[in-house]
């Protein structure tokens, strides 16, 4: 069966209904169709105007599960802090010389940099590449400190950071789909408890309007709203 089909054969499993996160979660779980161990994701539309300040609505979560994804990480650091972000766990640690990587031959296989605080001027040359890429270290993602063995294990072991889109969707990870129904909702509450306490105090009326979960290879579920609010 081709993919077209497949997601197809898919999507008519899907009742046109707003289900519950147990409803939701178990449905998606029924649609396993890839041979490979894919990524269950969540989408929240919310009600902001990304194009404000004061709505750009991000921040970090560390997930109780994390992301059961092997999560490759990059240290920009000074000569002082290199051996404690290799003994971390890093998977790439340098200064000036990963600059130039990235910059003259287009380097981006990693998926989380940190730097340290003295790096960020010497960062600020490869901006333009990394920040399009969600990259860029930040200190509100908590990817600009002087504790970089504790931000190294803590991106390691699941920590994500999530960010409003120019649409005001926030799409990100909840989990594979050989976690567990449990693993998947204790991970999908962690994620939207964060995600309704970074709640903008100038938006009125309904803060999150849908929500939505999926596979990497099915059609979308929605999830209830409501039963996100109350937890």
């Amino acid at each position: 069966m081709g993919s077209g089909k497949r997601y197809i054969a898919l999507k008519e499993k899907v009742e046109p209904k707003i289900y519950s996160i147990d409803e939701a979660i178990g449905k998606i779980l029924e649609m396993k169709s890839a041979k490979f161990d894919e990524t269950v994701e969540a989408t929240f539309v919310l009600n902001v105007d990304p194009k404000q300040a004061d709505q750009n609505v991000r921040g970090v979560i560390t997930l109780p599960h994390g992301t059961g994804k092997s999560v490759k990480v990059l240290v920009f650091a000074g000569a002082d802090k290199v051996q404690e972000a290799r003994d971390a766990g890093a998977d790439y640690v340098g200064g000036e010389d990963l600059v130039n990587k990235i910059e003259k031959e287009g380097f981006l296989d990693f998926d989380v940099a940190i730097a340290t605080p003295d790096m960020m001027r010497v960062i600020g040359r490869i901006a333009r590449i990394l920040g399009p890429r969600k990259l860029m270290p930040s200190p509100k993602a908590g990817t600009v400190t002087d504790n970089i063995a504790g931000a190294v294990k803590e991106f390691k072991a699941g920590k994500i950071e999530y960010r409003v889109d120019k649409t005001g969707v926030i799409h990100t990870v909840v989990g594979k789909a050989s976690f567990t129904k449990e693993q998947l909702k204790e991970n999908f509450f962690a994620l939207s408890s964060s995600i309704v306490k970074s709640r903008p105090a100038s938006v009125k009326g309904q803060y999150i309007k849908k929500v939505f979960l999926s596979l990497t290879m099915s059609p979308s579920v929605r999830v209830n709203v409501q039963e996100i609010l109350k937890a």
